[in-house]
């Protein structure tokens, strides 16, 4: 009798990946921001790029890094601990497979609460990419993550660090059903054609599928919280005056960034799973009896 050995995953597993996958995607996130909160539609990605190393420097790219993998550590740390907590509630055992329905309700459980606990630094994190656009007496300056949770809370109150949560949980519910629920749906079902194996070119696939989705569910919602968590205060009165005045640019206004935002979207995904699963198949396996 020989021993089988499985991957098993951790709760943390997911902002451990998050975090060194947004090391290699930040400069892409940056470029997003940027192409949001532009009032013109003349700019490109390219363009918007050349503009920010020309006038800051390379290093402006990762203004705002600190915040995004405190970003990682809480959102994603969450949605995936949730995801696989309540996955492993449900499963008789760690191979038993559960539907694309239950996939879907775990992401948009896991995504909720992430999105509540993500937002202060997901706000941060664009306040800072978003400083070098600011005439120099109006940048906020913060040096980091830990600097502006501190200014923001005294300068403004602790309930601005939560500015854009609607919209956060949103996007968050999106992109987690988007990313879990169809990277592992994905994976699944390449892996039962017979022609795939549990190996790196079906976590590409896979993750390369899920990026895809995501990109295009989010989008809108990514505009208009990214709008929201910018606006100087009493710029806009709520989610829904903030949606109009958008709509009023034109509807390509909901869509602004939206290459680089699949180009961030896609290459974070992929690099978020292939993460995850050598994390799991370096650290994480139980052996069980064949």
């Amino acid at each position: 009798m020989g021993m089988n050995k499985k991957k098993i995953s951790k709760w943390y597993d997911g902002g451990i990946a998050g975090s060194i996958a947004v090391c290699f995607t930040h400069p892409l996130d940056l470029i997003k921001v940027h192409l949001q909160t532009q009032e013109s539609v003349a700019t490109g990605a390219s363009n918007m790029a050349i503009s920010i190393v020309k006038t800051q420097g390379s290093r402006a790219l990762y203004n705002g890094l600190t915040a995004s993998i405190a970003r990682q550590l809480s959102y994603t740390t969450t949605r995936f601990g949730v995801f696989e907590a309540l996955k492993k509630r449900i499963q008789k055992s760690p191979d038993e497979p559960i539907s694309f329905t239950q996939k879907m309700l775990l992401g948009a459980a896991g995504g909720t609460i992430g999105g509540i606990v993500g937002n202060p630094p997901d706000l941060i994190n664009v306040r800072m990419q978003n400083d070098v656009k600011l005439p120099v007496d109006q940048r906020r300056n913060y040096k980091n993550f830990f600097d502006g949770m501190k200014r923001i809370t005294a300068e403004e109150g602790a309930l601005t660090l939560f500015n854009g949560v609607s919209m956060t949980i949103m996007r968050s519910v999106l992109m987690t059903v988007a990313q879990a629920a169809v990277y592992y749906q994905s994976k699944e079902n390449l892996i039962g054609t017979g022609y795939f194996k549990d190996n790196l070119i079906t976590h590409f696939t896979a993750s390369f599928i899920s990026g895809t989705v995501a990109t295009a569910a989010t989008q809108p919602f990514d505009v208009l919280k990214t709008r929201l968590q910018n606006a100087e205060h009493g710029q806009y009165k709520n989610f829904l005056d903030c949606a109009v005045k958008t709509a009023k640019l034109g509807p390509k206004a909901f869509y602004k960034g939206y290459i680089p935002a699949w180009t961030r979207i896609g290459p974070h995904t992929i690099l978020l799973f292939v993460f995850i699963e050598q994390i799991q198949k370096i650290n994480y396996y139980v052996y069980t009896k064949s």
